[in-house]
């Protein structure tokens, strides 16, 4: 068990942007013990140093994970559907990419801006019967469930969406668009 030291609790009490009175109403002692616990000059009781660490605890803010957040379910494509599948989900979702799932398992991904840009070199023509696989980029990444949000949000930072996989089975997709949610 790690003991904290007076430095430590004092630090870790002006980062939850704690005031000694509170700290000390909230744990039944004086503001003065608090003061003299984080200044070293008193060695507390186990019992006094364990009130203060169960304050410090439950003003942590609880983090949200990526459970917490998924959309679910994940609208998808396999590699073998027609890119028309594709651009129909995503026209009638009004989204910009989707997973590929092959047997359950996340193989990559397709969006309107690589079908735009197949349309654009001519390469895609409604008579001709092309299917997912035939431009599918690299997928999302996979986190679990229980990942923090900080955590997703860095990942999005360089791809569109992050597919939250637990064992084999992929559970949600989080875009940056989900991100928003958080801040209403």
């Amino acid at each position: 068990m790690h003991i904290p030291t007076p430095e430590e609790l004092r630090s870790r009490r002006e980062t939850l942007a704690m005031k000694q009175t509170d700290l000390a109403r909230r744990a039944g002692i004086s503001q003065s013990m608090v003061a003299r616990i984080e200044a070293g000059n008193v060695d507390p009781r186990v019992s006094t140093l364990n009130k203060i660490i169960v304050v410090l605890n439950s003003a942590e803010p609880k983090k949200i994970k990526a459970s917490q957040i998924m959309h679910s379910p994940v609208l998808s494509v396999q590699p073998q559907d027609a890119i028309t599948r594709a651009v129909d989900i995503i026209e009638k979702n009004n989204i910009s990419q989707l997973p590929v799932i092959d047997n359950g398992v996340p193989v990559g991904c397709i969006s309107e801006t690589v079908i735009v840009k197949a349309i654009e070199q001519q390469r895609l023509h409604k008579a001709q019967q092309f299917t997912v696989q035939h431009f599918m980029e690299p997928g999302f990444p996979t986190v679990p469930p229980n990942i923090d949000v900080e955590t997703v949000i860095n990942i999005l930072q360089q791809n569109h969406g992050v597919l939250v996989v637990e064992g084999r089975a992929v559970l949600g997709v989080i875009t940056k668009h989900d991100l928003i949610s958080l801040i209403t």
